[in-house]
């Protein structure tokens, strides 16, 4: 059967929709095709998995849980349950909308997930503060300037020593966060280096090509003085995570760094964000940052 629209043109007749118990006319579509719980308003009940496995009603959407757990997207948590590799309670789930509860074990791929909700925050990291996240014996550390960020337990990701300034990130996703820190994924940092007396062009043709330190080669991906008339301040793009890297270079050369601030990192920068202040990353940063580590 065929009806007008106003301009007369014919168009077909939409079938009726199934109407939501308790929500007078409004109509409902389930989300999913084949049904499932959220499509499952009208005719018999069927046990759902979750019941089939025992766990507690209150609790959130399994995809929630795998996004909170810092493994992807709650869209890209979907296809990985409809694929089979997710299990609660060491049995595999494939239903779309399962809800777990906070005494299931949740596994992803074998992976055991920590259903805390994962937090990132990037710091501007002041001079005279220490990386650590607890010693006596320091007057400052970073966990003084984001103590309070989040109520979650975060922890720096790498170091900058107490003399370093600019960007340090600190997360609970101990995932990305090992991930981030380790040498073979090669992440981008790039450093502002002050230096006492003005660094000759042959010393800059040398850290490029490569610098032979104490604990071994050090390889560059790129230097060049920041300004043509300041031979004194250099910047420096390095991947590696070598304790003090930057400044043993400039050693290695006779040159005394004054100042050293790091302005990127893996893919962040400190773009309006002052000395000593803090932000939470946005899920545009936090998607870039878990595809490229």
């Amino acid at each position: 059967m065929t009806i007008k629209n106003r301009k007369g043109r014919n168009r077909k007749e939409k079938p009726e929709l199934e109407k939501r118990p308790g929500k007078g006319d409004k109509p409902f579509r389930s989300k999913y095709k084949g049904g499932g719980k959220a499509g499952s308003q009208t005719g018999s009940r069927t046990e759902s998995p979750r019941e089939k496995i025992g766990v507690l009603a209150e609790a959130m959407r399994l995809n929630r849980f795998i996004a909170n757990a810092g493994v992807c997207s709650r869209r890209e948590a979907d296809e990985y349950i409809k694929a089979g590799v997710v299990t609660i309670n060491g049995k595999t789930v494939t239903e779309l909308g399962t809800k777990v509860g906070q005494n299931d074990e949740v596994r992803f791929d074998g992976r055991k997930l920590n259903p805390e909700k994962k937090v990132y925050v990037l710091l501007n990291k002041p001079k005279n503060f220490v990386t650590t996240t607890d010693d006596p014996h320091a007057e400052k550390t970073v966990m003084d300037l984001v103590k309070n960020a989040c109520s979650e337990r975060i922890y720096p990701v790498g170091r900058l020593d107490r003399n370093t300034t600019g960007l340090l990130l600190f997360t609970n996703d101990g995932y990305l966060s090992k991930r981030l820190s380790h040498p073979s994924h090669n992440n981008k940092k790039i450093y502002q280096v002050t230096l006492d007396k003005p660094v000759i062009k042959q010393h800059i043709e040398q850290i490029a090509k490569g610098v032979e330190l104490d604990d071994g080669f050090i390889a560059t991906d790129a230097i060049s003085y920041i300004a043509p008339d300041n031979k004194c301040e250099i910047g420096i793009e390095i991947h590696s995570g070598r304790n003090r890297v930057v400044r043993r270079i400039f050693e290695h050369f006779g040159y005394h760094v004054k100042k050293l601030d790091r302005v990127y990192f893996a893919g962040l920068t400190k773009k309006n964000l002052p000395r000593g202040k803090w932000r939470l990353l946005s899920p545009k940063e936090i998607s870039f940052l878990k595809m490229n580590s």
